[in-house]
């Protein structure tokens, strides 16, 4: 996809999460009006690039984590633009047989995962483009319901997301409606932007993002928690992303963090 060849659904004028994302990342499925958010919420929030390095790798931990419990199926919510390290790819690592669901609302996120997320023969990918918000219809898509069997364990993934639903759309009531269509056993992983540890540069960042009509909520640790009513949180519970079982040593101070990362196990 490029800038002069752009899906005829995507309006290139409005700036997208995704894609926004993506420039952070280092990719080049973006537009210039993605690429001026990215630059405008970079200076406000220096930070903001790592950050998003870190939120991605603690999806990849968060995934690992989940598959070594013997969960085979996953489905993740605003999946994003494809990468390295896709929810797929470090569950089939663990299980070639391993079967996940992507979900975003972007046009040009499911065209690149279509053409880029292609699992492994065993197992099984499948994509829908839908808006997490409508979860009762997400849960019945006939996609969904031929890849994930909801009667046995699920890893809900949903990284980096839920900071863009608004307090008036009811996120925690949204996340408790998928929860409940799970089996016990399944994981629930969740990574959100706090002004927790740096108020000041979080604040900065959401002006910026919001001066561009991408509003975003940072939520409390406390409000985080309460996503996962009816979890049990695995260790080492709620911490900043970068602190979440991490890989080796972080050589970064809490007040670095711009987002708590944290995963349950459904009772």
């Amino acid at each position: 996809m490029t800038e002069e060849t752009p899906h005829p659904r995507i309006d290139t004028s409005v700036p997208h999460s995704a894609r926004v994302y993506d420039y952070w990342l280092g990719g080049k499925d973006n537009f210039a009006a993605d690429r001026a958010v990215a630059e405008a919420t970079a200076k406000a929030s220096p930070g903001v690039v790592q950050g998003a390095r870190d939120n991605r790798a603690f999806l990849g931990r968060a995934v690992r984590h989940i598959a070594a419990q013997g969960v085979t199926q996953f489905l993740d919510i605003g999946t994003g633009i494809p990468t390295q390290g896709n929810t797929h790819e470090v569950a089939q690592a663990a299980d070639p047989a391993a079967r996940i669901v992507y979900l975003d609302n972007d046009p040009i996120v499911m065209i690149h995962a279509r053409a880029l997320l292609k699992g492994t023969p065993e197992g099984r990918t499948a994509y829908i483009e839908a808006d997490l918000r409508e979860p009762d219809a997400i849960l019945k898509h006939p996609d969904l319901l031929k890849t994930i069997d909801l009667s046995k364990p699920v890893g809900l993934v949903i990284v980096g997301t839920l900071m863009f639903i608004k307090d008036h759309e009811d996120p925690f009531g949204l996340v408790a409606r998928y929860s409940a269509a799970l089996a016990p056993g399944s994981y629930l992983a969740i990574s959100h932007v706090t002004a927790d540890f740096a108020p000041k540069l979080v604040g900065a960042s959401a002006e910026a993002y919001n001066s561009e009509a991408l509003a975003f909520t940072p939520r409390t640790g406390e409000q985080i928690l309460r996503f996962f009513e009816g979890y049990e949180l695995e260790e080492p519970g709620l911490v900043p992303v970068f602190d979440w079982r991490p890989d080796g040593p972080v050589a970064r101070a809490p007040q670095d963090a711009g987002a708590y990362g944290v995963v349950g196990r459904k009772l």
